[in-house]
């Protein structure tokens, strides 16, 4: 693999710059409404809507593990999910299933603290641009198990979430473990979750968080679950975050261990504590991004073994400390093929973008 040196990051000062006619229902048509009125709704195989037709890309993109990019529900039945009880049961079907989120769903605590399973091959995604998950979060991956080091044939993949806010978790908003693969994050609101937006930890890999909105939150994205974990996580973790907004997210924007590589690019940051650490020999790539007001916007010497940056063409404004950087990493277009945005840009195209309501 090609392997990236570093580049100067010091802090810069750049500019920122009709309905179809109805036909006529045939007696076939009556007898399935009828069907429908005596036992309820089922899945059907509709069309899946607009919001679900993007296409993963980042780490979530890649060809690995058995799993060819991540296309969640896609080829299942389309269900529409406006209560806790039709939402629970709907994600933790087995199968493709694309689950269509309206209104307030909350999720009770009970006896799993608030995380409610999500199967693989899902597609979870917001009606409109209100949609929205409290009092709980979502749990994909299997039950932790230390003794567990490699991949197993029935980890948790292939699984989708867009267009919803997530608030008000007694726990994590979304957690991702146990060798969980191919998960995309994709415009969501994460706030007010009472430990983290989203954790991925214990060798999960191949995952994107793009386009999310981070606000009122303290610890935001955890990458890799503590320093004596790299039986499960070293070689693995290797995650995407791009054109995200921390908007004033405290911290682990994300925290970083063991992941190799971490691509952390296009992301705009406002008024955090601080933004990336890399720890424990991560390796992270860290491009494009725009930093304002971040008192460290990445580090390599923060807790546990050092990590390894790279950073470049990043623009740092009101900041109090330069980046950190420190060894070579493995260079994502190893992986995959990307475009960034330029970082002058980020300022503008970010929050724009960025959030539920947005696609």
């Amino acid at each position: 693999m090609r392997l990236l040196t570093p580049r100067s990051a010091g802090p810069s000062r750049l500019p920122v710059r009709p309905p179809s006619p109805f036909r006529r229902r045939t007696a076939r048509a009556a007898l399935a409404a009828l069907a429908a009125v005596l036992v309820g709704p089922t899945p059907t195989a509709a069309a899946a809507p607009e919001s679900t037709a993007a296409t993963a890309d980042g780490f979530a993109s890649v060809n690995a593990l058995g799993q060819n990019g991540t296309t969640g529900g896609a080829g299942g039945p389309v269900v529409t999910a406006t209560t806790t009880a039709q939402f629970l049961d709907y994600i933790s079907r087995p199968g493709p299933l694309t689950v269509q989120a309206s209104g307030t769903i909350t999720l009770p605590a009970g006896s799993t603290d608030g995380m409610h399973p999500v199967a693989s091959d899902k597609t979870i995604v917001g009606l409109g641009g209100s949609a929205r998950i409290t009092g709980g979060g979502l749990h994909i991956g299997l039950p932790a198990s230390d003794s567990v080091t490699s991949p197993p044939a029935n980890a948790v993949h292939n699984i989708i979430i867009r267009n919803l806010r997530f608030d008000g978790a007694s726990d994590d908003l979304i957690n991702i473990q146990m060798f969980s693969h191919h998960i995309w994050i994709d415009h969501n609101d994460f706030s007010n979750g009472d430990d983290g937006a989203v954790d991925i930890k214990r060798g999960s890999d191949y995952v994107t968080v793009s386009w999310n909105r981070f606000h009122d939150h303290d610890k935001t994205l955890l990458l890799g679950h503590d320093d004596d974990n790299a039986a499960q996580d070293r070689g693995r973790l290797r995650v995407t975050y791009h054109h995200n907004y921390f908007d004033a997210s405290d911290q682990r924007n994300p925290r970083i261990r063991f992941g190799d590589p971490a691509h952390v690019y296009n992301n705009h940051y406002r008024d955090n504590s601080y933004g990336v650490a890399s720890t424990m020999d991560a390796g992270v790539v860290l491009e494009g991004n725009y930093f304002f007001s971040v008192n460290n916007p990445a580090r390599v010497d923060f807790s546990g073994d050092l990590g390894r940056l790279v950073a470049r063409a990043n623009i740092l404004v009101d900041c109090n400390h330069a980046i950190e950087n420190r060894g070579s990493v493995t260079e994502p277009r190893t992986y995959y093929a990307y475009t960034l945005h330029q970082a002058a840009e980020v300022p503008t195209v970010v929050p724009a973008g960025a959030g539920a309501g947005k696609i």
